[in-house]
């Protein structure tokens, strides 16, 4: 995985409540088992039409909107515990998803996938919604280290909570098993001292 450290970036605003796995990635794209071509797939329902054409009225199809922040209204990733749904995420290029509240499930798959799910205030969501609006160049800090996200047009700041661990990994870009690996040493030095 990449290093997340700090990233500033223009946002896509998705200010719908209560998205499911299943329209994040529809069930009809879960027979692959390899992460390629997911992104193209994200939102599909709400993206495309029945005849594959790029539906203009939806924010990704938006040229004023892009980056790599996607900012979801509440309550984002429920329903399913389908991992694809991060994969989706991660293969459109979002390094980050700010909202008021994650599945815990789809908050899981996200950081083990390399993507960060940033937990903010109803308030501060909404003006962060309100800076996009007035101006689609507006953009936000995420700050991995020191666990803050600040909208740099307002220069508003809020701290996030991150499992620790998880924090350490993508910091330093290691998954699970590359996490294991980097404690090798350690771990043959236990197994030879017993």
């Amino acid at each position: 995985m990449e290093k997340f450290l700090t990233l500033t970036s223009t946002v896509v605003p998705l200010p719908i409540e209560n998205v499911d796995t299943d329209q994040i990635i529809p069930a009809r794209f879960l027979k692959a088992t390899d992460k390629n071509g997911f992104g193209d797939n994200l939102f599909a329902d709400w993206r495309y039409n029945k005849d594959g054409s790029p539906k203009a009225d939806f924010v990704l199809n938006n040229p004023v909107y892009s980056g790599t922040v996607l900012v979801a209204g509440k309550n984002f990733g429920s329903g399913s515990s389908r991992e694809h749904a991060a994969w989706a995420i991660d293969g459109y290029g979002f390094k980050v998803v700010v909202s008021s509240f994650f599945a815990d499930i789809f908050q899981n798959n996200a950081l083990n996938n390399g993507v960060l799910p940033v937990v903010v205030s109803a308030e501060f969501l909404a003006d962060i919604f309100a800076s996009v609006t007035a101006d689609a160049t507006s953009t936000l800090t995420i700050d991995l280290e020191n666990q803050t996200v600040t909208n740099n047009a307002t220069g508003k700041s809020e701290t996030f909570v991150i499992n620790p661990y998880k924090k350490e990994c993508l910091l330093n870009g290691l998954d699970d098993i590359d996490y294991l690996l980097s404690k090798k040493a350690m771990i043959e030095a236990y197994e030879a001292a017993r």
